[in-house]
C-alpha cells in the first residue's frame, strides 16, 4: 500500500509543514485521504496527486486543521466537472458541521446541483465502514473539538494492508489497540513533554514497548517537538512516501 503523507504539520505550519493529509494512492491517483486539512489541495498538487482521484475521506475530529480542505475537494471537482461519488467518514456531526464550513466559506454551496454526490458517513465506535477500496475502524480518543475525536485503522482493500492512525488526542490505551498488528502507525508526537490533548515523546517513550505495529511514524509535531532530540524516532516530513506492509 503506498502511502504519502501530503501534509505533516501541526495546525499553524509549524516549520513550513501544511496540514495534516495523508493519501493512500494506487498508480499515480490517490484513492483515499486520512484527515483533510485546510491546506490539503496545495499538499496533494504539490506531491504531483490530483484531487479528482479522491473518492473517500476519512476524518478522525472536526478541527480545521484536520477537516478543513473538505470545502476546497468539494468545490474542486464541482468546478472540474467531476462525476464520481466523494464518500466521507468522519465523527458523529460530520454532515452538520460540513454544511457549517461550507456555508461560512462559500455562501450557497450547500444547494448547489453538482454531478457527484458527497456521502456523510458517522463513526460508530470500532463499528467498521466498508466500501470496495478501504475498511475504516475508529477508536474513540480524548481531543476536544466539539465532537467525539477518533484515532482509525486503515485498511486497503486491493492488498491488506493496514494503516493506522492516532488523530490528536492525549494518552490512552486505545492507542495499543488501533496500532496493535498495523503495518504502519502515523502518530501524533505533538510535543517533548506531556500536554492537554495531544501526545508526547515522553509518553511514547514510556509506552514504547506496548505497540505492536510493524512500523511507527511521529507526525503532527509542534516547534518544541521540532527542535527536541528525535534521534530515536522516525518522523514524518511533507512528501514522504512510504510502501507499507
Amino acid at each position: 500500500m503506498p502511502v504519502v503523507v501530503a501534509g505533516s504539520g501541526d495546525a499553524f505550519g509549524s516549520g513550513g509543514r501544511f496540514q495534516t493529509c495523508v493519501a493512500i494512492v494506487r498508480g499515480d491517483a490517490p484513492h483515499t485521504l486520512v484527515d483533510c486539512g485546510s491546506t490539503s489541495l496545495v499538499a496533494l498538487r504539490a506531491q504531483g496527486l490530483d484531487p479528482l482521484g479522491v473518492r473517500t475521506v476519512v476524518l478522525s475530529h472536526l478541527h480545521a486543521d484536520h477537516f478543513g480542505g473538505l470545502p476546497f475537494l468539494i468545490l474542486d471537482g464541482q468546478f472540474r466537472r467531476r462525476t464520481e461519488d466523494l464518500t466521507i467518514v468522519g465523527p458523529p456531526g460530520t454532515r452538520e458541521r460540513l454544511d457549517l464550513l461550507m456555508e461560512a466559506c462559500y455562501p450557497g454551496s450547500t444547494a448547489v446541483t453538482r454531478r457527484f454526490a458527497v456521502h456523510v458517513v458517522e463513526h460508530r465506535e470500532r463499528a467498521p465502514y466498508r466500501d470496495d477500496r478501504v475498511t475504516v475502524v475508529p477508536h474513540e480518543v480524548r481531543h476536544a473539538s466539539g465532537a467525539p475525536a477518533y484515532a482509525v485503522r486503515v485498511r486497503d482493500e486491493t492488498d491488506g494492508v493496514e494503516l493506522a492512525y492516532s488523530g490528536d488526542t492525549e494518552w490512552t490505551d486505545a492507542m495499543l489497540d488501533v496500532a496493535d498488528g498495523a503495518d504502519l502507525f502515523l502518530c501524533e508526537g505533538y510535543a517533548p513533554r506531556p500536554v492537554r490533548w495531544h501526545l508526547d515523546l515522553d509518553t511514547l517513550e514510556r509506552h514504547r514497548h506496548r505497540f505492536g505495529c510493524r512500523r511507527m511514524v511521529l507526525t503532527h509535531l509542534s516547534p518544541t517537538a521540532l527542535t527536541a532530540d528525535r534521534s530515536a524516532w522516525e518522523t514524518a516530513f511533507d512528501g514522504m512516501r512510504v510502501e507499507a506492509g
